[in-house]
């Protein structure tokens, strides 16, 4: 399976992607972001497309901070889903984080995701949550 990670040429096509994967929850929790939002608030993150058979299917976002690497956003397209591209996003993630001298990632992810499984299924699990979100955790080496 031919997937690659480069840097988001297009930070407007990415924000569409997250706010089209994520209209539901902002829908019901956060009414007033639309896409400029998510745009904004993803220009200081690390923005990667997520390229599989030469078009982008997605997007991932990490953070570094001083003791974790953050996935702060994993979006892949309807269409490209269970294919593997997300395990092959997280062993990147890893090994982005591993390279820094980091060895947890750490991401939120809403409580009624059906993500919540594909995380945990990959070796996260629940280091707390919120009335909303799960804070998720894995150590990786």
């Amino acid at each position: 399976m031919n997937i690659s990670f480069v840097r988001t040429a297009d930070l407007t096509q990415a924000a569409g992607i997250t706010f089209d994967n994520m209209r539901v929850y902002y829908q019901q929790f956060a009414p007033e972001w639309d896409v400029l939002k998510v745009f904004e608030a993803t220009l200081e993150l690390e923005n990667y497309d997520i390229i599989f058979q030469q078009q982008v299917v997605g997007v991932m976002r990490l953070q570094f901070d001083d003791d974790c690497c953050v996935l702060r956003d994993l979006q892949i397209i309807d269409s490209a889903k269970n294919k593997g591209i997300g395990r092959a996003s997280l062993n990147e993630a890893s090994r982005r984080a591993l390279h820094a001298n980091l060895s947890t990632l750490t991401l939120k992810v809403f409580k009624s995701s059906p993500a919540v499984a594909f995380y945990e299924r990959n070796g996260f699990v629940i280091q707390s949550e919120d009335a909303r979100f799960f804070n998720m955790i894995a150590e990786i080496s």
